[in-house]
C-alpha cells in the first residue's frame, strides 16, 4: 500500500483562455447558486447513510496535523494514517469495555429505584397542590385535578428511563458497531490518507480569477473551525470527566452518567450544564434525606461553571473563534430540525463558513460606492 501524495495534479489550463475563458456575472452566479443547491440536495436525499462519511471527514481533518507531523518525521502516509485511526479505535475500545459496564449497572440502579421515585414525586405533586389548596382554596384545586398531576408526575420518571434504555441498549449497540466500527474508521483512514492529495485536486479545480480571493476564505475557515472543533472537544471532555468525579465523589448514584452527559452535551453553549444541574439536583432531592447532600451538588455545577468560563474556556479557545454562542445554539437546532443527527455534525463547519463569508462581504459592501456615497438626497440625483 503506497500513498498517494506524490501523485500528479490537474492539467493546468492553458496560459492564454481566449475568448471563451472570459466568463459573465451570470455565469458565475449561476455556478455558485447551482453548486449550492447541489449540496443541500445531495445531502438531504441520502443523509440516512451519510453520517459515517461526516464522521470519518471529522475525524480526518481533526488528524491530519497530527499525520503531517508524523509524514515529516519519515513515516509513510498510508502508516501514519494506518497508526492514528487504529489509535483512536483503541482508545473507544477502551473507553467502551471500562464504562460500559458501569453505565449498564448504574441504569439497572436507576430501574430498582424507580417505584421509590414514582412515590416521592407522586408525593411531591400531592403537598404541592394541597399547598395550592389551602391558599388559594378548594376551587382552585379539585380532586380530578389532583389525581390527574399525580398520575403524570409519577409517569414521567418511567417514561424517561424507558428512553434513556432505549437508546443505550438498542442505538448504542447498532450504530456503534455497524458504523463508528466498521465504516467510519475505514473511510477515514483513506480520508485521513489521500487529504493533501484531496486539497490539491481542489484547489487544482478553482477558476483562476478568484482562486486567491477563494484560497484566503478557505483559510480563514479551517482557522476558525480548528480552533472551535480542537478546543471545544478538549473542553466537553475536561467537563464530562470534572462532572463525573465530582457527582460520583459526593455519593450520586447516577453521578456517572449525568456528569459525563452534561460534559459532553457542553458543545451546545448552556444546555449541558442546564440538563445535568437540573437532572442532578432532582436525584439529589429524591435521594439524600438531607439538604447537604443536594447542596454538594450544586457546588460541583457551580465550581464546573467557575472553570469552564474562567479557566477551560480562555485557555482552550480563548479569541480564536468567532462563532457567537447564539448563532451555534441556533445551527445546532436548524441543522438537527433539517438532516437530524447528521445535521447537527455539520451545523459548526457551515456556520463557520457563512459566518466568513458574511464577514468578507461586510468588507466588500463597507469598501464600495453603495456604502461609501455621500451624497445630499437633495442633490437632483435619483436615490
Amino acid at each position: 500500500m503506497t500513498g498517494v501524495d506524490s501523485a500528479p495534479l490537474l492539467l493546468p489550463p492553458p496560459e492564454d483562455p481566449g475568448p471563451l475563458g472570459r466568463a459573465t456575472r451570470a455565469q458565475r452566479t449561476a455556478l455558485v447558486v447551482g453548486l449550492a443547491l447541489l449540496a443541500c440536495l445531495f445531502f438531504y436525499l441520502f443523509r440516512s447513510v451519510m453520517l459515517p462519511f461526516v464522521a470519518a471527514t471529522g475525524i480526518a481533518y481533526f488528524m491530519h496535523p497530527v499525520a503531517g507531523r508524523l509524514h515529516r518525521l519519515g513515516v509513510p502516509r498510508w502508516l501514519a494514517a494506518l497508526i492514528l485511526v487504529v489509535a483512536l479505535l483503541a482508545v473507544m475500545l477502551t473507553f467502551a469495555l471500562l464504562l460500559y459496564p458501569i453505565i449498564l449497572a448504574q441504569v439497572g440502579l436507576l430501574l430498582q429505584r424507580m417505584p421509590a421515585y414514582v412515590v416521592e414525586v407522586q408525593a411531591w405533586a400531592n403537598g404541592t397542590l394541597s399547598h395550592l389548596q389551602q391558599h388559594l382554596g378548594p376551587d382552585f384545586v379539585d380532586n380530578k385535578l389532583r389525581e390527574i398531576v399525580s398520575a403524570h408526575a409519577g409517569a414521567m420518571i418511567p417514561y424517561a428511563v424507558g428512553a434513556l434504555t432505549q437508546v443505550i441498549g438498542g442505538g448504542f449497540a447498532i450504530v456503534n458497531a455497524l458504523t463508528v466500527l466498521v465504516i467510519t474508521p475505514i473511510v477515514a483512514f483513506y480520508l485521513l490518507r489521500d487529504w493533501s492529495f484531496i486539497v490539491r485536486r481542489i484547489d487544482a479545480l478553482l477558476p483562476l480569477r478568484y482562486a486567491a480571493v477563494i484560497r484566503a476564505q478557505a483559510y480563514e475557515v479551517d482557522r476558525i473551525l480548528s480552533a472551535w472543533l480542537r478546543g471545544q472537544l478538549l473542553c466537553c471532555l475536561m467537563l464530562a470527566v470534572f462532572y463525573a468525579v465530582g457527582l460520583t465523589v459526593v455519593g450520586l448514584d447516577l453521578g456517572l452518567i449525568v456528569g459525563m452527559t452534561a460534559g459532553l452535551l457542553s458543545f451546545i453553549p448552556y444546555v449541558g450544564t442546564i440538563t445535568g444541574a437540573v437532572t442532578s439536583l432532582g436525584l439529589a432531592l429524591a435521594q439524600f434525606p438531607t439538604w447537604n447532600g443536594v447542596i454538594m451538588v450544586g457546588a460541583v455545577f457551580l465550581l464546573g461553571q467557575i472553570l469552564e468560563g474562567y479557566v477551560i474556556y480562555p485557555r482552550l479557545l480563548g479569541n480564536r473563534v468567532e462563532l457567537h454562542d447564539v448563532l451555534v445554539i441556533f445551527a445546532l437546532l436548524a441543522g438537527g430540525a433539517a438532516f437530524g443527527f447528521l445535521g447537527v455534525l455539520l451545523a459548526v463547519p457551515v456556520t463557520a463558513v457563512l459566518g466568513v463569508l458574511a464577514r468578507f462581504w461586510i468588507r466588500r459592501y463597507l469598501h464600495s460606492p453603495l456604502y461609501l456615497d455621500r451624497r445630499a438626497p437633495d442633490d437632483g440625483m435619483p436615490p
